[in-house]
């Protein structure tokens, strides 16, 4: 049995990097945001959703499965930096070189951790690996959209076909799992603004076990264990 993490981020509009990059140094960290969020309805013609090196981590979450046991956690206490969850997170793919999945963690959340440990000088050589060290990730490595060792669930289930993704809360609804029960993503930034981190944390732990069922079903679909084995 391999080591499995499925894993999920939260993020908030990294503030600092407006401040940098957009000289709003004598603004706070709402109005700064509300100046990024208005810069991006611009670009994109309506949609504020920033661009991926523009946000910051508050919250990692992990379902893990090992040959000991399954957990469901986030990284860290709720006041450690961010620098210490990203580095947990790439410590525990040093330590099990788990296979990783996700729900669009291709197109989303990998590519953001990419740019905050490049920020903080994250070292994750297992993760970056690609058969130079070691032969058995030259065709399965964690980087390359098709191979296993990461699994979106959501880009492989569409086909890798954008405009046949699907929404996690959706999918776990027809399902019959519980969703996001009354949280999403759009809240996360006034949840932190108001130091509600265990609401934030809470939200990414039930969107993990959301998506570790559904790969539970995934590996059924694909004759990995039998139906008998997946209700049990």
């Amino acid at each position: 049995m391999n080591n499995v993490f499925v894993f999920d981020i939260e993020t908030v509009p990294d503030v600092d990097a407006g401040r940098r990059l957009d000289g709003l140094e004598g603004l706070d960290d709402r109005d700064v945001a509300q100046v990024m969020y208005a810069a991006r309805r611009r670009e994109t013609g309506g949609s504020e959703f920033l661009r991926l090196h523009l946000h910051r981590v508050v919250a990692i979450s992990v379902a893990a499965r090992t040959r000991e046991r399954f957990k469901v956690w986030s990284l860290g206490e709720e006041s450690a930096p961010e620098a210490e969850l990203i580095q947990r997170f790439f410590d525990g793919v040093e330590r099990y070189t788990p296979v990783l999945v996700s729900w669009n963690g291709g197109g989303f959340d990998l590519p953001v951790l990419h740019y905050r440990a490049l920020l903080h000088g994250i070292a994750a050589p297992r993760y970056w690996e690609t058969g130079g060290e070691d032969q058995a990730f030259r065709y399965n490595n964690y980087l390359n959209r098709f191979h296993e060792r990461h699994t979106d669930l959501m880009d492989v289930l569409a086909g890798y076909q954008p405009r046949a993704v699907a929404p996690l809360d959706e999918i776990a609804t027809l399902l019959g799992l519980p969703g996001k029960m009354g949280m999403d993503g759009s809240r996360v930034w006034e949840c932190f603004l108001n130091g509600e981190l265990g609401a934030i944390r809470d939200y990414c732990e039930t969107d993990v076990l959301n998506t570790y069922l559904i790969y539970l079903r995934f590996e059924q679909m694909r004759g990995r264990f039998t139906a008998q084995e997946y209700t049990r």
